[in-house]
């Protein structure tokens, strides 16, 4: 999908103000919801995904099950708001001994697990909105001993609020994020 693109500095794959923000991601819902609600804390539209059965709500990028996204800038960031509910998103990618790997990381595991083809993580979320962080090289390398080369795919399941889901090249600080990149939260009244 990206692979033929130039990738330097930033790539948005999600952004929920978007006119259509799941342009390239599918759906699966099932007893549950994908809205674009207003946020109370940002006072912004975000997107909302709910669902009894955090496995069968969720959306992944590309839409095309036979696609792949073809990223190649290692650093993934997710701005989600962590609703106290389970919730777990799930990143495939393509090391340097041609393997699909893919890591999971969920709020309702307690230890990282490394298989052949997964790595499964506890993810440990503040109240509110959180900037999830992932150095995919890094991973790649610790979990496998291999290099990474791209990312083929990205999963999001239930139960979440997203604001925006972009990669990078390397960890910027908040005063180097473009402003749209930036989560605003709005001034506390005195």
């Amino acid at each position: 999908m990206f692979k033929n693109t130039f990738q330097s500095g930033f790539l948005s794959i999600l952004y929920s103000l978007g006119s259509k923000p799941l342009q390239i991601w599918d759906k699966e819902v099932s007893n549950g919801h994908i809205k674009r609600p207003q946020d109370e804390d940002i006072q912004s539209t975000v997107l909302e995904i709910v669902g009894s059965k955090i496995q069968s709500t969720y959306i992944t990028c590309p839409a095309d099950p036979a696609s792949t996204l073809g990223i190649k800038l290692p650093f993934l960031v997710i701005i989600v708001k962590n609703l106290k509910k389970y919730f777990t998103f799930e990143v495939q990618v393509l090391d340097d001994k041609n393997v699909r790997r893919r890591f999971r990381a969920s709020n309702f595991q307690g230890i990282t697990r490394v298989k052949p083809y997964i790595c499964t993580m506890p993810l440990r979320m503040d109240e509110g909105w959180n900037h999830i962080q992932l150095n995919l090289a890094d991973f790649t390398r610790r979990a496998y001993g291999t290099n990474y080369v791209e990312t083929l795919r990205v999963q999001v399941h239930a139960n979440c609020r997203l604001r925006r889901i972009y990669f990078a090249d390397r960890l910027y600080s908040e005063e180097e994020l473009p402003p749209e990149f930036k989560l605003y939260l709005p001034a506390q009244r005195a």
